[in-house]
């Protein structure tokens, strides 16, 4: 009997929109009692929402507020300019990785 091919977790961007792989996304997570951040296990408790490893996703998830409705909460500035950071960050990894 054939093995039944595994099913790939599929995610939505809230900046561009697009359903990618969960394992291409990036997840920020808003716990209860503290700031949003970027959850790299992809298990950290709190509301999540997903977005792409790019500035201009965030950027337009920003402008939009769909940051902000996806995970039911306000967000500071300095959240946004430290989840931009984290992005380019993680960016900088992958150029190395590579």
């Amino acid at each position: 009997m054939p093995a039944k091919p595994r099913k790939i977790p599929m995610r939505m961007c809230v900046g561009c929109r697009e359903m990618k792989p969960k394992a291409q996304l990036l997840r920020v997570v808003k716990p209860q009692d503290g700031d949003a951040h970027i959850d790299t296990t992809g298990k950290a408790q709190g509301r999540g929402a997903y977005v792409c490893g790019q500035i201009e996703c965030l950027r337009k998830a920003k402008k939009s507020r769909a940051l902000e409705r996806a995970l039911e909460a306000a967000i500071d500035d300095a959240v946004f300019q430290q989840l931009e950071l984290q992005i380019q960050a993680i960016a900088a990894k992958a150029e190395q990785g590579e």
